[in-house]
């Protein structure tokens, strides 16, 4: 009995911080469906001591009427519309039966059955509900009003909805961010856990990234909008995975083509169950009541609602914990890869180069070389320049101002520092070192540990050496170990870096050498996918960048590393891991996993009650109300079971 809710866009202020803090649910009677139930429920109650006490027929009957309505008005009009389009509901089905036991006398019978019904309906209805909320309270992280600057340099509080692209906002100590935007004064810390998962607070200064939701520490800030409201990252996350919870998995959908043939059946085995004892000399009323009693309890309720609420609530889990699984599809295929394929730049590792390594020559001090390296990369803004520079602040030391800045582009920089002149680059900028030179060791070194070379001369002589290297994801070796055990092999590492890097960076991760592939463009990465895929494999693979999009599309399932992928990725990929968390690629795989498991076990319990049911009234006596309990009671649990995968302490299973 498929129950339609939607609820209402709230926005309302709250702590940032794990999401179940925050929720707030739907009040049961805010549901049409709650409503109407409960009426009937109280109609029912009133009636049933009268009827029980004997009182006049007038006095209970109008009661039992009303109930009737109020209980079943509304499947029995959503089974009339279905009709007009030769569908066959089930919901139709069970009014029918209802008043065809009033029909025959057993008005209490029927009765109790249109309010079974209508309760049944109401907690689906809520269940339905639960789980948008789980997904919509994302938006409750998201303050209702900003604080925007006027042209006139004034400040004034707007809704967060009127914040145009350009406009800027101020976020004072402890305020939350209203907008995706960007730095353009101040400084503060920000917890951004929301959003990227970072466990500390974020340093924010000009220039940096901030999201909408996440929460401002002790400095204030001035941000410039950089996107709509309703294209933020916040309801970007909100957005997907409503939309993945309107899809059907493919279970479902062989199960609803099932039903109307099913259901078809069902109405002519009803008809034989009531005419074949008829025309064996059985009494009329015992005949319909037994038909009445077999159709209620053969109806799929159950079997329909078995697939979509374990998917939808391992949707919704997931995405709370900054994983957006686009489509129950989705969800359903995660549970079935047996292969995981990982690219290396941005996925294994962080995406950022760090500098690793200072082998400064005879002369040179290894701070003092860093300094003037840091101080003729400052104006660049090529990443492994910024790599330099940040070194340099993170070991505390003074970055001097440069003059007369030139950068050659696949070469390296040229600036004037401390009166100095400091060239930063490869080592062709000296003059190509040999191999037996202090220089050409130290970058043969470095090189053979899969770093990149950096060479720094001052006035003309090779001054040091500077190793940079992508610096592999704390979390790497945790979810390459978690997913070999659900696998049962180990991932491979495809990546178009060269052989020594990714091997090493490989055995860092723990992934076995001989399930290395180096030296890849993009179609080579597409190219081993798909071979693994036509050794009988079903590929899961995680990627970022644009070069993983062709093995996106070719995988069976393609998840992309939401913070640093680009657009062409994200577009391509079933799944987004917002968070930038490795962990949580094989925690959703095992969400999944328990999703198809609950989805079995919902089958098999439905089963089990119809089948156990119909061959109680076919063989026995079957008495109604207890068909009715038995048949309403399966639905509901079936519901419920589903349901299970809501709680947070499921997906933190699968994440460990």
């Amino acid at each position: 009995m498929p129950a339609t809710v939607t609820s209402p866009d709230r926005r309302s202020p709250g702590a940032v911080g794990d999401l179940p803090a925050v929720r707030q649910r739907t009040p049961v009677l805010a549901l049409p469906e709650a409503r109407w139930a409960a009426t009937a429920l109280a109609l029912f109650l009133l009636a049933l001591p009268l009827h029980l006490l004997g009182a006049s027929a007038w006095a209970w009957g109008p009661l039992y009427a009303a109930s009737y309505v109020c209980g079943g008005w509304e499947p029995g009009w959503a089974g009339l519309r279905a009709l007009r389009e030769r569908t066959l509901d089930v919901d139709l089905l069970m009014v029918v039966a209802a008043l065809g036991a009033a029909a025959i006398g057993q008005v209490l019978d029927g009765a109790l059955l249109i309010v079974i019904f209508a309760t049944s309906g109401a907690l689906e209805a809520l269940a339905t509900a639960r789980t948008t909320d789980s997904v919509r309270s994302l938006l409750d992280l998201a303050p209702s009003t900003a604080t925007r600057v006027r042209d006139d340099g004034g400040e004034e509080t707007v809704a967060v909805e009127a914040l145009a692209v350009g406009d800027t906002i101020v976020i004072r100590p402890g305020e939350r961010i209203g907008a995706d935007g960007e730095v353009v004064s101040g400084a503060s810390d920000v917890d951004q856990a929301t959003i990227t998962g970072e466990p500390l607070a974020v340093a924010k200064v000009a220039g940096d990234e901030v999201f909408a939701g996440t929460l401002n520490g002790t400095g204030a800030l001035r941000v410039r909008v950089a996107r709509d409201a309703s294209e933020s990252v916040l309801a970007g996350i909100v957005r997907l995975v409503e939309d993945a919870s309107r899809t059907k998995a493919p279970t479902q959908l062989f199960i609803e083509k099932v039903e109307q043939r099913y259901s078809l059946g069902m109405v002519a085995a009803t008809l034989g169950v009531f005419l074949v004892p008829l025309a064996l000399g059985a009494e009329l009323t015992d005949a319909l009541l037994r038909a009445m009693t077999f159709m209620i309890v053969a109806s799929p309720c159950a079997v329909v609602l078995a697939t979509m609420p374990p998917l939808l609530s391992a949707i919704a889990n997931a995405g709370r914990h900054g994983v957006l699984v686009k489509s129950a599809v989705v969800m359903e295929r995660l549970g079935q890869i047996d292969k995981v394929v990982l690219d290396k730049t941005g996925t294994l590792t962080e995406g950022s180069p760090r500098l690793v390594e200072v082998r400064p020559l005879p002369g040179f001090d290894g701070d003092a070389l860093l300094a003037l390296a840091a101080g003729a990369e400052h104006p660049s803004e090529h990443p492994l320049g910024r790599a330099v520079v940040a070194a340099a602040r993170e070991r505390g030391l003074p970055v001097p101002e440069a003059a007369d800045f030139t950068s050659t582009p696949g070469v390296g920089v040229r600036a004037t520092v401390d009166g100095r002149t400091v060239l930063v680059g490869t080592p062709a900028i000296a003059a190509g070192p040999p191999r037996s030179a202090p220089a050409g060791r130290a970058v043969a070194a470095l090189e053979d540990t899969g770093c990149t070379a950096v060479v720094v001369t001052v006035d003309g002589e090779p001054a040091g050496v500077l190793g940079i290297a992508d610096r592999i994801r704390p979390d790497a070796s945790a979810a390459v170990t978690a997913l070999t055990a659900l696998t049962g092999t180990a991932p491979a590492l495809l990546t178009g870096d060269n052989p020594r890097a990714a091997t090493r960076l490989a055995g860092e991760a723990g992934i076995p050498a001989d399930e290395v592939r180096a030296g890849l463009l993009p179609q080579d990465k597409a190219g081993a996918v798909q071979r693994l895929q036509a050794r009988g494999h079903r590929v899961l693979m995680l990627g970022d960048g644009v070069n993983d999009a062709p093995a996106l599309a070719a995988a069976h399932t393609g998840l992309a590393m939401g913070r640093a992928g680009s657009d062409l990725a994200l577009e391509t990929a079933d799944a987004v891991v917002v968070r930038d968390e490795l962990t949580a690629v094989p925690a959703v795989v095992a969400l999944s996993r328990r999703a198809r498991a609950l989805v079995v076990q919902n089958l098999v319990i439905a089963g089990t009650f119809i089948t156990g049911l119909v061959v109680w009234d076919l063989v026995g006596h079957l008495p109604l109300p207890l068909g009715v309990l038995g048949h309403e009671g399966s639905t509901v649990l079936v519901g419920l079971n589903g349901l299970r995968l809501l709680r947070a302490g499921v997906w933190e299973a699968g994440a460990r």
